[in-house]
């Protein structure tokens, strides 16, 4: 999603929290279904049962309790319920560049009387829409619905806008949005527990739970085509064709999204359902098999200090990239299926190959990659040599392999002319790419004491990733406790496995704070 739609993400999660906050010391104990609260055609929704849980998941982190300066009671939070619903997007142009702003209403059960919840509104709530808009933004109240409504108006005109009934408050960037809420809450609207295709997934037993439907696919599809286009090239030709064929794809493609979020042993498990639609995800249990004998002799090559690395258990290489080509150019247009094939050789070009098919032709599984550094300048492959040969013809040709190699170690090493690319082939194994990166796995030592690190090598399925995390600890235990060390930092580590199952895939990403503590962080 763009910063757009994530800072409206974040400013209704703070407003959650303070809400929560307010209205812990009067609280009800008996739950309320939130779902029941927003409306049915609700576009993505995210749901937390219990705040305080949630923020001792991160609190149990082994960072978290490294950084803090002492242990933080989030008791005052215990069973407060919360939600955000994305109702609608409203697309607009800024210098040329699309962008969406979400319609979206946070909703709080304070379970405090009314003139305690209208006080939250006009005092910390109003600090905090300050804080966000600027002192001079106008604040607007009047009765309606039987309830008090609030707007907000910034300079630029910017507005928000909240509602007050009872104990509840419903807080978003959109009136409309609201009233769609108090429909629901009157019983002219149906909710969205009332959504048949909702209620298939919907699970309240987890520290988090989120959704996006069908048609928030396709709103959020057309946001990510641009995003994509923007970081991928600079030309016009190629920008115009990413941002157009990557929607069609998405939204031909995915049906739903299920996220849910529960602490485990090793850290946050994030758990990313995608269900595609029955063809799609029928093709995709076809041309990804996973190799469960996979060797793990590749960890060999990656010294401590990668900032992520990612491994492709494939049983054919070749024959995945071809069907996940096909499968990706079936659900785009004539046009841009001709396109996508015709380039499809060049895809592999940032790692220094020129024929990706003849490449992926000559290598056996697993096929890895790793990055050392958080801009992605310093990149590595490493593959299993099947055809020597066939190989070095399918890599760059600024790398020239009738020259002789310089031996270092036991490997076989051509760099380019200016040294930024290297090839080395090492015990039945190519390692290619930044010629410096490609030196430091020469001269690797195992990685063996860090756990994230070690659940990465033993994974068998069809990709798993290990990645770092530079500033997530510092920045969350400043926003909810006191820091031992202002200046001090640590960084954390994460996996992340992809597994086929019968309705698509799932991503699972076991790490520190997860995202919970990815929104978090932004807040700070």
């Amino acid at each position: 999603m763009s910063e757009r739609i994530f800072s409206n993400i974040k400013s209704a999660w703070l407003f959650l929290i303070v809400a929560a906050f307010f209205g812990a010391a009067c609280r009800s104990p008996q739950k309320t279904e939130v779902r029941k609260l927003v409306p049915a055609d609700t576009l993505v929704y995210l749901e937390t049962n219990n705040v305080a849980a949630a923020l001792e998941s991160l609190a149990a982190s082994p960072a978290f309790q490294t950084l803090a300066a002492d242990k933080v009671d989030f008791s005052a939070f215990e069973n407060v319920q919360t939600a955000i619903a994305v109702t609608g997007f409203e697309t607009s142009e800024e210098d040329a560049v699309l962008s969406l702003k979400p319609q979206f209403v946070a909703v709080a059960e304070t379970h405090a009387w009314s003139w305690q919840t209208v006080s939250l509104v006009e005092n910390q709530l109003d600090r905090l829409i300050r804080k966000t808009y600027g002192e001079t933004a106008k604040r607007e109240a009047s009765d309606k619905n039987g309830g008090r409504f609030f707007t907000w108006t910034a300079s630029d005109n910017r507005r928000v806008f909240a509602f007050v009934r009872e104990s509840l408050i419903y807080f978003g960037s959109d009136a409309a949005a609201i009233e769609k809420c108090l429909a629901v809450k009157s019983g002219a609207a149906e909710s969205l527990a009332q959504n048949e295709f909702f209620n298939r997934v919907y699970s309240g037993e987890n520290l988090t739970f989120g959704y996006v439907s069908n048609d928030g696919v396709k709103k959020i599809a057309a946001l990510a085509g641009i995003s994509l286009a923007v970081g991928a090239s600079e030309e016009s030709n190629e920008r115009s064709f990413i941002a157009q064929t990557v929607p069609q794809i998405l939204q031909n493609t995915t049906q739903e999204i299920i996220w849910t979020a529960n602490r485990t042993e090793g850290g946050i498990e994030d758990k990313y359902s995608v269900v595609l639609t029955g063809e799609n995800a029928s093709a995709l249990r076809e041309t990804l098999d996973s190799d469960p004998d996979s060797p793990s002799d590749f960890k060999d090559y990656l010294p401590s200090d990668i900032f992520s690395t990612t491994r492709y258990n494939l049983q054919n290489p070749l024959d995945a990239w071809r069907g996940s080509l096909a499968l990706t150019a079936k659900n785009t247009d004539a046009w841009r299926r001709k396109i996508l094939i015709g380039f499809s050789g060049k895809m592999l070009e940032s790692y220094g190959i020129s024929d990706a098919e003849t490449f992926l032709s000559a290598v056996n599984a697993p096929l890895t990659t790793a990055l050392f550094d958080a801009e992605g300048t310093k990149s590595i492959t490493i593959a299993a040599v099947g055809d020597a040969d066939k190989l070095k013809s399918s890599i760059s040709r600024t790398i020239d392999f009738k020259k002789s190699p310089e031996k270092i170690s036991n490997a076989e090493v051509w760099f380019s002319d200016d040294r930024n690319l290297a090839a080395a082939f090492v015990e039945s194994r190519l390692i290619l790419g930044d010629g410096e990166s490609v030196l430091k796995c020469l001269r690797a030592k195992p990685n063996e004491h860090n756990p994230a690190f070690q659940r990465f090598v033993e994974s068998r399925t069809v990709a798993a990733t290990f990645g770092t995390d530079i500033d997530s600890a510092e920045k969350i235990v400043g926003l909810l406790a006191n820091a031992k060390s202002a200046d001090r930092k640590l960084a954390t580590f994460y996996t992340t496995e992809t597994r086929l199952t019968e309705s698509g895939f799932e991503r699972v990403t076991v790490s520190d704070f997860g995202l919970i503590g990815a929104i978090l962080k932004n807040l700070n």
